[in-house]
C-alpha cells in the first residue's frame, strides 16, 4: 500500500530560516511558526532579505521565552515582534512598519506606512488579519491550531 502523506508529513517552515545564531548582528523576528499563514509570509520576508538583516525564531521555540521573557505566549500569539539590534520590541504592525525600512522590496510601503498618526489604524488592520490568520491559509500541519478557529 503506497505511503499516504499524514500531517507530521509536512515540512516545518521555520526550519529552513536563519537563527539568530545563524545570524547573531541581525534583528530577530519571532513568529507563530505553527500557523501555516504566518510562515508563509516569513519565508517571503526571508528571500527579500538580500543584506541578511533579519533573523527568525518561532514563538513556539523555548529560546524565546529564555531570550525575551517579557514578552508572555498571549502577546506572542497575537503579534508577530520585530527586536532591534538595540532590543526594542515593535509589535504587529510597527514591526511591519520597521521591516519597511530594512528590506528594500517593501521601501516603496515606507511613506505610507510612516504617515503621522496612521499607526492606530495599521495596528487595527494588522490585528484583524491576525485574528483570522488560521482561517486564512487553513489548518496548521500538527492540528494545534484548531483551538484557534
Amino acid at each position: 500500500m503506497p505511503h499516504q502523506p499524514t500531517e507530521s508529513d509536512e515540512p516545518d517552515p521555520a526550519v529552513a530560516l536563519p537563527s539568530p545564531a545563524e545570524r547573531p548582528q541581525a534583528d530577530i523576528l519571532i513568529f507563530d511558526g505553527k500557523c501555516r499563514f504566518c510562515s508563509g509570509q516569513v519565508a517571503r520576508l526571508h528571500r527579500w532579505d538580500s543584506a541578511q538583516r533579519i533573523a527568525f525564531l518561532s514563538l513556539h521555540d523555548e529560546q524565546v521565552g529564555e531570550r525575551f521573557p517579557d514578552l508572555s505566549h498571549d502577546d506572542l500569539m497575537k503579534q508577530m515582534y520585530l527586536i532591534d539590534g538595540r532590543g526594542r520590541r515593535f509589535g504587529g504592525a510597527a514591526a511591519f512598519r520597521e521591516l519597511t525600512r530594512k528590506l528594500p522590496r517593501l521601501y516603496p510601503l515606507a511613506p505610507l506606512m510612516h504617515v503621522p498618526f496612521t499607526l492606530p489604524l495599521w495596528q487595527a488592520l494588522y490585528r484583524s488579519v491576525a485574528k483570522r490568520r488560521y482561517q486564512l491559509q487553513g489548518e496548521c500541519g500538527d492540528g494545534a491550531c484548531k483551538v484557534h478557529l
